[in-house]
């Protein structure tokens, strides 16, 4: 396998302290020993992977699902829990050009239902997820960001057919928001939840069906046979007709080789408080349970869950050792404390961090992998998977069926992804990036 991040990256290490480890358990589920054969082989055992294997196993596919580690391991059980829209991050305009209105309405309408879509598995398996907040609030961390979000009113009508509510600075208290922030913008789409609690529930559901899950089971190489591909694992091998990739950020240089240099992972950290008493609460003025985040270009995003802990997420890490997980975790916790000056004595005795995946077009991919009839992939979700990758695996679940898709299928995700410059060394880029979304913040 060929990572470009050290080690430590996908260790152990980084998720020790994930809070969401301490609130569901995920069951043993034994590695792959010895030959195995099936319709369809699922490399990640995430959001992607669990979704693909769920709808290929209630069609009568047998179904093998390979994770390195365990389910939800990844990103799909270390994130903030924001089932919301996004998964791209091409404007209006950038869409229109690319695939045309029809192309920007398809992806737009296709971000509602990847929500919807969660929404419809959470209710059919009745998978408790601790669900909470109506929507989605983008707090203005300037005047001039406020100002902007009175134009974005039309802009989520025209899109998404709903009604954004905007909150001038002073109503803010009102409405237990107050953290010095200008305002603010309210979706009524989207929800948070416990994705660990999430992932569970879609795997037992999966497993239901019929499907084959195995922890502790990296593939080490994918080679076509005859019949199709061979996956070899350290104590067993799969030979299956189809392959489905679902490891975004955890992906690897050479599973399959095309994927080298045309994805980017990037860091993500996430601090939880202890739960707050109402005294708390009320001294910051925060009591609001809604699903926010601020307008920087690096971007806060923060809820308080229903046990009253506040989960705090900051992007922006470049490295993956323990030294630059410390300094991310201080980063954290001192932009915590400006946020919330009132709690700068509270605890935060959880922090985690893991690997949000970004693509050189600013696109997730799904589809077959070009020139390599029998093998499909999704990913690049850019910090907002929990819907897309959900809705990103049914999609390959009906592709890898030679199946046209039965929900939207827009053309933004069907291009194949771009290669980002320097290759193995593309992680240099970022420096440069994040100084330039830093500035562009003040």
């Amino acid at each position: 396998m060929k990572r470009i991040y050290g080690d430590f990256a996908y260790s152990d290490a980084p998720r020790k302290g994930c809070w969401w480890d301490r609130t569901c358990d995920i069951p043993d589920r034994p590695s792959l020993q010895g030959d195995h054969r099936c319709d369809v082989a699922i490399i990640g055992g995430g959001f992607t992977g669990i979704s693909a294997a769920l709808q290929l196993a209630e069609a009568g596919v047998n179904v093998i699902v390979l994770e390195a580690r365990y389910v939800g391991w990844g990103a799909s059980g270390r994130n903030g829990g924001f089932c919301c829209l996004g998964g791209g991050m091409l404007d209006n305009a950038a869409l229109e050009k690319r695939f045309g209105k029809e192309g920007r309405v398809a992806w737009r309408q296709t971000e509602l239902a990847s929500i919807r879509y969660v929404e419809e598995l959470l209710a059919k398996y009745d998978i408790d997820v601790d669900r909470h907040s109506d929507g989605e609030t983008q707090l203005a961390h300037r005047p001039k960001d406020f100002a902007a979000m009175q134009d974005q009113v039309a802009y989520y009508a025209d899109s998404y057919g709903v009604e954004a509510r905007l909150t001038p600075a002073g109503d803010l208290e009102a409405e237990g928001m107050s953290a010095g922030f200008q305002g603010a913008i309210t979706v009524p789409i989207g929800f948070g939840l416990n994705p660990r609690k999430y992932i569970a529930g879609l795997s037992a559901a999966a497993e239901a069906a019929g499907a084959h899950i195995h922890h502790e089971t990296p593939v080490t190489s994918i080679t076509r046979t005859g019949s199709g591909f061979a996956l070899a694992t350290p104590s067993g091998r799969v030979d299956a007709a189809r392959v489905i990739v679902g490891t975004n950020g955890y992906s690897s240089e050479d599973l399959p080789e095309w994927l080298a240099s045309r994805y980017m992972p990037t860091q993500s950290s996430v601090i939880v408080t202890r739960p707050l008493t109402q005294s708390e609460l009320g001294a910051q003025g925060w009591t609001s349970g809604q699903a926010s985040y601020d307008s920087r270009h690096l971007l806060h995003y923060f809820r308080l869950m229903p046990d009253n802990r506040m989960l705090f997420g900051v992007r922006g890490g470049l490295m993956a050792n323990k030294g630059s997980e410390r300094r991310a975790m201080r980063r954290a916790r001192a932009d915590f404390n400006r946020m919330f000056p009132a709690w700068r004595d509270v605890e935060t005795p959880y922090n985690w961090s893991g690997m949000v995946c970004i693509a050189r077009d600013r696109m997730p991919f799904v589809g077959q992998v070009p020139d390599q009839p029998g093998i499909f992939a999704s990913l690049c979700y850019h910090g907002n998977g929990v819907a897309m990758a959900s809705y990103s695996g049914a999609l390959l679940a009906d592709l890898v069926q030679d199946k046209a898709p039965e929900r939207m299928y827009p053309e933004a995700v069907q291009r194949p992804l771009e290669k980002f410059e320097l290759g193995g060394f593309r992680r240099a880029i970022m420096p440069f990036a994040y100084i330039g979304f830093s500035l562009s913040d003040l």
